[in-house]
């Protein structure tokens, strides 16, 4: 496993609900992580108006088809970029690898949004997307690079004990990068736009998977 090393800016990237717009300054890391072969990945957060032009290509890419925006216009990204800004129980990230947009995350309250009604929320439980940008230069190891990067950005937070996901049952690349990273598919559910696996991963198996075993 490559030798590398994480930083975080305080001691976890607050939530909407602890910083309104005017608090975050969208260019400046919240996390930073070296891998020792691929350089830096670092998050910060979504600038709903700067990020449009750049999120909207990304979603509408047909390498996206899973993030379900592939019909949206430039406006439509912008607007839901907005709301996800507003909402106290949403948060998005835009995501840098050695300093240029490379991945998007977004992290959720799995009690409030996405999972109401189909997964009991446990305290600790963290929802997660990621998206990594199209690129006709593909790199090995990189889309687990980017996971691990979000995985330790959401275990950073010692609140986190588990981080729960919902991948199109169809998306059978990102089941085997999350099997990787420690995930277990809890079982497949329907939800408005998908069929999902629904599917988990603790503190401790993301550690193991690692090889890290503290």
């Amino acid at each position: 496993m490559n030798e590398h090393r994480t930083r975080i800016r305080g001691q976890r990237a607050p939530h909407a609900a602890e910083a309104g717009p005017g608090e975050r300054p969208a260019a400046a890391p919240l996390f930073t992580r070296t891998d020792a072969t691929l350089g830096e990945f670092a998050l910060r957060w979504v600038d709903p108006a700067a990020d449009a032009r750049l999120l909207h290509r990304w979603v509408t890419h047909p390498k996206a088809v899973f993030w379900l925006m592939q019909d949206c216009d430039l406006a439509a990204v912008e607007k839901e970029s907005a709301r996800i800004a507003a909402d106290p129980f949403h948060d998005a990230f835009l995501g840098l690898h050695n300093g240029t947009p490379a991945f998007l995350m977004e992290r959720y309250d799995p009690a409030h949004r996405e999972l109401v009604g189909i997964h009991t929320a446990e305290p600790g439980d963290v929802g997660m997307h990621f998206l990594t940008a199209p690129t006709t230069t593909p790199v090995h190891g990189f889309t687990l690079a980017v996971l691990t990067t979000v995985m330790e950005m959401l275990f950073a937070d010692p609140a986190t004990r588990r981080v729960v996901v919902e991948p199109d049952a169809r998306n059978t690349a990102v089941h085997a990068l999350n099997e990787a990273v420690g995930f277990e598919v809890l079982r497949t559910v329907s939800l408005p736009a998908k069929d999902a696996c629904l599917s988990t991963c603790t503190r401790e198996k993301f550690l193991a998977a690692r090889g890290d075993h503290r």
